[in-house]
Formats: C-alpha cells, sequence, structure tokens
C-alpha cells in the first residue's frame, strides 16, 4: 500500500474557511458592542483579503446584516428559545393532520 501525500496547498483553502468560520463564533462572546464592531469589521476585512470567491460573498452577506448583529450587543438576547417554540408547535400540528373530526 502507498502513502499519498498531498501538498498543503490543496488544502488552503478549506484551512482559511475552517479557520474564519471558527474565529466568527467569538463575535457572540465579546465583552461590548465597540469591541465586538472592531471584532466584526476585522473578519469582514480578512474574508475580503482572502481572495476567496465564497469568503468574499459571506462578508457581503454578513455586511448587510452588520446592524443586526451588533444589536445582539444591545440586549444580548436572541429569539432562540422562541423560535424554537414555533417550530415544536409546527411539529404539532404537522403530526395532527389526518385526524378526523368525530362531530
Amino acid at each position: 500500500m502507498s502513502l499519498v501525500v498531498r501538498s498543503p496547498e490543496l488544502n488552503r483553502p478549506l484551512a482559511t474557511a475552517s479557520y474564519m468560520k471558527e474565529g466568527l463564533r467569538r463575535f457572540w462572546e465579546q465583552p461590548g458592542k465597540a469591541f465586538a464592531t472592531s471584532f466584526l469589521d476585522g473578519r469582514l476585512r480578512r474574508a475580503q483579503a482572502s481572495g476567496m470567491k465564497m469568503l468574499r460573498q459571506m462578508a457581503g452577506t454578513l455586511a448587510l446584516y452588520r446592524s443586526g448583529l451588533l444589536a445582539y450587543h444591545d440586549a444580548m438576547i436572541t429569539r432562540g428559545p422562541l423560535e424554537g417554540t414555533i417550530n415544536k408547535i409546527r411539529v404539532l400540528k404537522r403530526g395532527a393532520y389526518g385526524y378526523g373530526d368525530h362531530e
């Protein structure tokens, strides 16, 4: 059995995208809006400078939602629990289709 050695250059775009994604998760941990603004702006600049089409597109999308993303740091709450409850209601409604009305 032969061992195939691949060039690190083949994995560089994937590694870059992975590091950018994992680093962006730290946005939610920033101690305040000023830090979050600086953090997000830096990440957007890095994505634009990466030269990768998909990362530039991601940066453009995040830039469109910049004010909404930064609004999280005003109150530090999310709609996650509410959306989870709404999803559970939808699942229950979907499961109830087909029940006959006996009256």
